[in-house]
């Protein structure tokens, strides 16, 4: 693995767009569309402009920090070298949450739909199967390649393209070009601000990553121009996707009350395009899935294997490598046993735990904004102030507010993460005398 110091200035706007798209996994979209409907009401477009709100304000303080800090980092780094060391562990700590559950949602998600096509399996079956072969793959050393990823960005956006296009044939059909256009899925009567708000709280999982390509800034052509154009423009992109998506989506279905809302979009699909593209549109959203968990599980594994080699946890057992495969094979192991407490969850409650870890720390992101601020202009240094005090406060009000909107099983699971995070702290500072491990190689160890 390449050190900072030789890590070369290659990637510019483009890439960088590109690979935020990727990590986003634009169908996701469609693969949790009816759990948001069913939230909000049936006005999911509502929900991801009130998400898109929050992470535009967030994106801004990221980029902020990107040109502050112009070094391969995120949340943690900007917390810990603007308010504080231990405060920054703790963001460490949300964002592992993220990590660490990330693949049992996108596991649970792929087993929900493939319950819904095949209701004779029970859905603990393709868990246990999404974690036994990824597992597996993982340990072996088996990694879903740069390239590989945009080509299944591209698949995944003429899915959803085709999508768009026979859902807007199907209306224009059955209720004339008219059907397009319409107020309903925005507002209605069956939703309003705190069902919107709600739905706004899960969609944010659609927008996790985008601040991924802060962890490129050494590899960045001009860093303090280009990486906050990149990750507004990633999010304004994922944003108008999701929005547009929804929109559509929710007119062919309109309302918040289904059958089955963990795979709605896979009745929609057969609706529109019948028994084919319904076969495309499934095998589409589960390759996704599996591919993403792939990837998500050799994240969280790597990350627990920096934390064990740097004592942040314990080594013998986080920071344990197999001989032959090198591959931090008991990390995969426990991601994979963690993903199976997916088989108690549902979609809803599953995303929402995710984003307790993302609201905290895109909130403390706007905070270490304005903390900045106010260290620079103890030394003399003139900041704008609306750049660095009014949209941060905003970004931090909004994403604060989303995470008292989660669902309260997930509050409460997110509060007694972080009450362990506490303990965690407490013992590798020795009672909160001295500053935690540095954890800047943990980052690298994520995205190399």
């Amino acid at each position: 693995m390449q050190t900072s110091s030789q890590l070369t200035r290659t990637l510019r706007l483009p890439s960088l767009v590109l690979f935020g798209l990727a990590y986003l996994t634009p169908l996701i979209v469609l693969a949790i569309f009816g759990v948001i409907a069913e939230a909000t009401g049936g006005a999911s477009p509502s929900a991801y402009l009130l998400a898109l709100l929050a992470m535009l304000f967030t994106a801004h303080s990221y980029g902020r920090m990107a040109v502050a800090f112009p070094v391969a980092g995120s949340a943690y780094t900007y917390v810990r070298r603007t308010i504080d060391a231990r405060v920054g562990f703790l963001v460490g700590w949300a964002i592992l949450l993220d990590y660490l559950f990330l693949p049992m949602v996108i596991w649970l998600i792929g087993g929900s739909y493939l319950t819904a096509q095949f209701p004779g399996t029970p859905i603990w079956v393709w868990i246990l199967a999404f974690v036994l072969v990824t597992t597996v793959l993982n340990v072996i050393g088996i990694r879903v390649a740069e390239k590989a990823n945009y080509l299944l960005m591209a698949f995944q956006l003429l899915v959803i393209g085709i999508f768009v296009a026979l859902t807007i044939g199907t209306l224009v059909s059955t209720s004339g070009a008219g059907a397009l256009v319409s107020s309903e899925p925005f507002i209605n009567p069956t939703a309003n601000l705190g069902t919107i708000a709600a739905g706004a709280a899960i969609a944010a999982y659609s927008f996790l990553g985008f601040d991924a390509v802060t962890t490129l800034t050494e590899e960045t052509v001009e860093p303090k121009k280009t990486m906050p154009r990149a990750i507004m423009l990633i999010a304004l992109i994922g944003g108008a996707i999701f929005v547009s998506v929804s929109y559509v989506t929710q007119l062919i279905r309109p309302g918040g009350t289904f059958e089955d809302s963990a795979s709605l979009a896979s009745d929609i699909a057969l609706q529109i395009g019948g028994q084919l593209f319904g076969a495309i549109f499934l095998a589409g959203l589960v390759v996704a899935q599996f591919a993403s968990g792939l990837a998500a599980q050799a994240s969280a594994s790597r990350l627990l294997y920096a934390m064990g080699r740097d004592a942040v946890l314990p080594r013998k057992v986080f920071g344990y490598l197999h001989d032959r495969f090198r591959t931090p094979v008991v990390n995969l192991v426990i991601t994979g046993i963690v993903g199976l407490v997916a088989v108690f969850l549902d979609v809803a409650t599953s995303t929402s735990f995710i984003n307790f870890g993302a609201f905290t720390a895109f909130t403390l992101v706007n905070v270490s904004v304005i903390a900045y601020y106010l260290r620079e202009k103890r030394t003399g240094r003139s900041l704008n102030p609306f750049s660095y005090l009014v949209i941060p406060a905003v970004g931090a009000v909004v994403d604060a507010f989303l995470l008292t909107q989660l669902d309260p099983t997930a509050i409460t699971l997110g509060l007694v993460w972080l009450a362990i995070g506490i303990l965690v702290l407490a013992v590798i500072t020795r009672g909160f005398r001295s500053a935690p491990p540095e954890l800047a190689s943990v980052e690298k160890e994520v995205v190399s």
